[in-house]
């Protein structure tokens, strides 16, 4: 069996390698002069993704086993990333005060699945499970939020003028919206769509990848790799749906006021 450490075996030839991938991807990204929507280098932005990815992992690898040790930390723990994924995905939809909405997709998606998954007794209430789960699953519910509010919103400024024809003809702005911004929204769930499609032929993800290094069988690894996609589907329909509503009903919108000034 193949032992984990055997794979990327944490020397200072690992270190040496991540940073060359690092600069590889700033030096590209700076050579193509990619922007964010505010005009921001993509460079620095990943530059600062790749060193705070680092600081991050080396302070949870740390702590890990301290907040695993009680169920008060762990839930705490749990919902910090919840927390964290909420602020993530409303900053980057909109731009004002309204990104606190961005906290009932990713809520409502991940809480169900995460509370059936324990009363079911499939994933136990101790940290070496419900860390793991409840990371993939809200990191799911924040790419699926963040894809789809923005994608709608674009969609509603891009087509603006069907928009308000469309209440011209009598239609609610929700159902206006509705009609304009689902397409745009559903392309949310490509992404998900594709990796489950196409897993074990082109890509073997990191669940069944880890379950094997951890010495487990590949049937095992395989099932859990199935319920791992699976519930990623259902969490991020879930996010979608909900952001599609938010963003129809005007709740979530990139509408400057005076109250998002000075943030």
């Amino acid at each position: 069996m193949l032992a984990a450490d055997s794979l990327l075996p944490v020397t200072p030839v690992l270190g040496a390698v991540l940073v060359a991938l690092l600069l590889v991807a700033v030096t590209l990204a700076s050579f193509a002069r990619l922007t964010q929507d505010d005009g921001r280098p993509y460079a620095r932005a990943m530059l600062t993704a790749g060193l705070r990815a680092a600081l991050q992992l080396a302070a949870v690898s740390f702590v890990i086993g301290w907040v695993t040790g009680a169920l008060p930390t762990l839930l705490a723990f749990v919902l910090l990333m919840l927390a964290v994924a909420v602020r993530t995905a409303g900053r980057r939809i909109t731009a004002n005060r309204t990104w606190w909405w961005a906290a009932l997709p990713v809520t409502a998606a991940v809480v169900p699945v995460v509370s059936l998954l324990l009363l079911t007794g499939l994933v136990p209430l101790r940290g070496v499970a419900l860390i793991p789960v409840a990371g993939i699953l809200t990191g799911g519910a924040l790419t699926a939020t963040v894809l789809a509010g923005r994608r709608a919103l674009e969609e509603l400024t891009v087509r603006n003028g069907e928009v308000e024809a469309g209440m011209a003809l009598g239609l609610l702005p929700r159902e206006a919206r509705l009609e304009v911004a689902r397409t745009a929204a559903a392309g949310a769930l490509v992404p998900g769509l594709d990796q489950t499609r196409t897993v074990g032929l082109v890509t073997l993800p990191g669940a069944f990848v880890g379950m094997l290094l951890g010495g487990a069988s590949p049937l095992l690894a395989g099932a859990v790799q199935l319920f791992v996609l699976v519930a990623l589907m259902a969490v991020q329909v879930t996010s979608v749906a909900v952001v599609l509503e938010l963003v129809a009903r005007g709740l979530l919108h990139r509408v400057e006021s005076t109250e998002s000034e000075g943030e």
